[in-house]
Order: structure tokens, then sequence, then C-alpha cells
């Protein structure tokens, strides 16, 4: 291929961008987020499962863009509180809440509750216009802890205590949260295959988007 190929993140999230760069550093792969278009509608998370809405997230953004996207959908499983918050982690406090007053009600539904054993959850779905899709999933297992601690990450990343590194995953640099974390372990899979990533995406592609045919939108 004389030119990289674009992939689009399907987020806007510039700490979620970061660690996708990060990780897909050194591909032939120009890499853009939403942030880098115009607005599009906002996808309905609808689905009961990450799956459903990574898929969502990815084949939404691939169609309106006519360009491949990677979406992720991720969140925490709490075992004292039945999975949730889960598939609605990000909307755990309100739609428009702020991480620090999604993790306080976390920590709120918590007191008093012994068994503090939950999960980071991560599908990553990568999606072209016509519809199919790859998928990669991983987990990381941790600890709620009874108070936040420290000041990196994103979203419930000062509740969640990582055993092996005695730290939460908001005291942990980017580097360690990359080798760690459930979205970070689904990364390394699709880094560790992404030569093969970028073939199926070129074989899968509509035809009209390799030759250039203006009117095709």
């Amino acid at each position: 291929m004389s030119e990289n190929l674009t992939l689009v993140l399907a987020t806007g999230n510039p700490g979620k961008s970061a660690e996708i760069r990060d990780m897909l550093s050194g591909f032939a792969v120009d890499i853009k987020d939403l942030s880098d278009f115009g607005p599009i509608p906002p996808v309905a998370e609808d689905g009961l499962t990450f799956d459903d809405n990574a898929y969502k997230k990815a084949s939404f953004v691939s169609k309106i863009l006519g360009l491949p996207a990677l979406a992720d959908d991720s969140g925490l499983v709490v075992e004292a509180l039945d999975g949730a918050p889960g598939v609605y982690s990000a909307r755990y406090a309100g739609e428009a809440a702020t991480d620090e007053q999604r993790y306080t009600k976390l920590l709120d539904e918590m007191k008093g509750k012994t068994n503090r054993r939950a999960a980071f959850e991560c599908v990553i779905s990568i999606a072209v216009p016509p519809g199919p899709a790859l998928t990669y999933e991983a987990r990381c297992e941790g600890l709620i802890t009874e108070k936040p601690a420290g000041e990196g990450g994103f979203g419930y990343d000062p509740v969640f205590y990582f055993p092996p590194l005695k730290k939460t995953f908001a005291q942990l640099t980017r580097e360690e949260k990359s080798r760690v974390s459930h979205r970070g372990k689904a990364l390394m899979e699709v880094r560790n295959e992404f030569d093969k990533v970028l073939i199926w995406i070129e074989q899968n592609m509509p035809v009209f988007e390799r030759h250039g045919c203006q009117h095709e939108h």
C-alpha cells in the first residue's frame, strides 16, 4: 500500500485516544478520532453486552464516515453488585455525571460490603462500512477500594485497586496501565495481529473507496 490506511477511533475521549495511538504506533496507519471530523449523531449504546455496544459504535461510525473504525466498550463489573455497573458504567450516575460522581456513587453502593472483587472488561470491535467486524476482548481483575487514590487515568481508575502492583489504576503510569489493563490487554491482542487486521480491512473495504469515485458517499 502506497498510502497509509486511515482508521477512525470511535471516541472523542482524548485519554482513550492517546492510549490506543500509543499501542498502535509504528504501523502504516493514520489514526484519527471523532474530534477530527464534524459532529456526527450519537450512537444509542443500548446493547445488553459490551460486545453489542462495541460493534454498534464501530459499525455506525464506519458507515457514516466510509472508513474503517475501531470502538471499544468497556466497563466495571462488581461482584457484590451483581455485575453492576456493567454496560451502564459510563451512565451509572446519570448521563452528564463526572468521573468523580460515578466512582463516588459506586463507593456509596459498596459501603459495608466485604466482597470487594471486581473486574474491568473490554471488548474491541473493528468494523468496515459493509458490516463485517473483528472482535477482541480481555478483562482485568481487581478490588474496589474504600476511597479514591491517584491522579491519573480516567473513569473508575481511582477506586480500582490492582493487587499485583499494589496500586489503583489511577496511581499507575500510562505504560504500567497499558500492560495490565483490560483495554491494554485487548489492544495488545490487536497490536500483535495488526498486520493481519490491516490486510483484512483492505480486503473488506468497499471497492469504490479504493478507486476513488467521488460520487459514492
